[in-house]
């Protein structure tokens, strides 16, 4: 049962992987030649929280971040795993990956298309992928800050409480990040997805975190996220936070 579970995930990650490389063809067919200025600029980090004694605690996280930017086109990769124990009980295995390819129609507005999959043991998920799309609208926007805005429809397959379902959302979110100087920077997300014929079945996910540079490669990275589920999986709470600090090499 366990490899049945594994092998939907891994079918999850090749739809998503399958709806970049088509998007990505698309866009090579229509769009300029890319220019010097669209390399990668990707982090990779490592969180790790370890303690002995009365209590024997374990947690790691390890965070993937990419970004291209190109002509009028922004393309945005994120991979996310979490394993934790407590007294040798496993309380915190999840996994996540994400993708998502904006177009901008103009200076400030844009189109896009997202899709993730997302796996938590821990709070009964075998699967959930969301697959939406939508417009954005940038309200800040300069070296130093943005405000950017996106909603739109949006489909999910997931098993939750094995349980099988998929319906159709409304994705409304947002992201703030500000630069206070090339050393120090604050971002901050939130994310709405409400079941369109059920407003009772939602996701709420937010996150807050302050960045600060060590070296031209190195920086230290601390976060609090929070993901509140209104109908979580039989016998599971409904809301789970983690406070996290990590270590972050860019390149």
């Amino acid at each position: 049962m366990y490899l049945t579970h594994q092998n939907r995930l891994l079918r999850g990650l090749a739809l998503a992987t399958a709806f970049t490389a088509i998007g990505s063809s698309a866009i090579a067919q229509s769009a300029p030649t890319t220019t010097s200025g669209s390399k990668w600029e990707s982090s990779a980090a490592l969180g790790f929280t370890l303690s002995t004694g009365n209590s024997e605690t374990l947690l790691g996280t390890a965070d993937f971040n990419g970004t291209k930017k190109w002509d009028a086109y922004e393309w945005i990769v994120g991979a996310n795993l979490t394993y934790g124990e407590n007294d040798g009980n496993k309380n915190a295995d999840s996994q996540r990956i994400l993708t998502q390819l904006n177009w901008l129609v103009s200076e400030r507005a844009f189109a896009f298309g997202r899709i993730e999959a997302v796996r938590d043991t821990i709070a009964d998920i075998d699967y959930r992928i969301p697959i939406s799309a939508g417009m954005g609208y940038y309200f800040i926007k300069n070296k130093q800050t943005f405000l950017s805005a996106e909603v739109g429809p949006g489909f999910v397959f997931e098993k939750k409480g094995g349980i099988s379902d998929s319906y159709l959302t409304l994705r409304a979110a947002e992201r703030f990040e500000h630069k206070f100087n090339d050393n120090v920077k604050l971002w901050q997300s939130l994310e709405y997805t409400p079941q369109v014929d059920n407003f009772d079945n939602f996701q709420v996910v937010g996150e807050i975190g302050l960045e600060a540079k060590l070296s031209n490669a190195l920086s230290l990275r601390t976060y609090f996220q929070d993901t509140y589920v209104n109908k979580p999986a039989a016998g599971r709470k409904d809301n789970d936070a983690k406070i996290v600090t990590a270590i972050a090499y860019k390149f």
